[in-house]
């Protein structure tokens, strides 16, 4: 039976509200935050791997700013979207159909992403840890991850049972439960227009800061930092969000 992240009604059902246009609209301040995280020695025009890319809207700036960029998907009509995206702003980053859990390109590439808090899908955590394991191995010596995530110590801290909102045209209602202890977060989606309603569960692993350090090391990396927004401020108890920068040995 495929996982809930492989069903790609799941991603074009749901596409349309999580990709609204306030995310494009925030894509260049991002990238401008990527770039101050990833540090001087990464030499424009160098090959970056842009993980879980969904739409492509970094991969497409990254292209505009001259970089080389690749960005990797397991949803066709996501990727179908992104290519589209690309030729339309006059870029061309490769955007190919490949699983973090076996995509590996020794070396290759002096940046790596995986961003809007894409990391925490599978259901078994060795599968986590092969994929930071084949993503540092995609890194050229001296490589740079940045992941942004959804923090345990900001799950906990945020936590709602539940809420509901409109957008382009659905009315969306979801809820949130714990799993276990703290290893997880389940996540109801029920969407409804007109007399269409679409009904979805899944669970998100959770990684604290200390969890996720210590699988980045494993992985191969030499050092991680974490930081709270991409300004970027500190990971502390007014954290943005979650974001890992971790380097390999130069």
């Amino acid at each position: 039976m495929a996982a809930w992240f492989e069903d790609e009604e799941f991603w074009i059902k749901n596409g349309p509200l999580m990709f609204h246009a306030a995310l494009w609209d925030e894509v260049p301040e991002v990238v401008d935050g990527i770039l101050r995280l990833a540090g001087p020695d990464l030499p424009l025009g160098a090959r970056i791997l842009d993980t879980c890319c969904g739409v492509g809207r970094h991969s497409i700036e990254l292209a505009l700013r001259g970089w080389a960029v690749t960005g990797i998907d397991i949803t066709d009509a996501y990727l179908e979207a992104a290519r589209d995206s690309a030729e339309a702003f006059g870029c061309r980053p490769d955007f190919l159909h490949a699983d973090l859990r076996s995509f590996r390109q020794a070396g290759a590439y002096g940046l790596a992403l995986n961003l809007f808090r894409s990391f925490g899908y599978f259901d078994d955590p060795a599968d986590d840890r092969a994929a930071l394991a084949n993503i540092a191995a995609s890194l050229a010596p001296g490589g740079v991850f940045i992941l942004e995530g959804l923090g345990k110590e900001l799950a906990a801290r945020d936590f709602i049972e539940g809420e509901w909102f409109e957008r382009d045209g659905w009315t969306v209602m979801t809820s949130y439960a714990v799993e276990g202890a703290w290893e997880g977060l389940r996540h109801r989606w029920i969407l409804e227009k007109g007399g269409e309603r679409y009904d979805r569960s899944f669970v998100l692993r959770l990684w604290s800061a200390h969890e996720m350090r210590a699988a980045l090391l494993e992985a191969g990396f030499e050092s991680v930092d974490f930081h709270g927004s991409f300004a970027p401020s500190p990971y502390d108890e007014r954290a943005e969000t979650m974001i890992a920068v971790a380097r390999k040995a130069k």
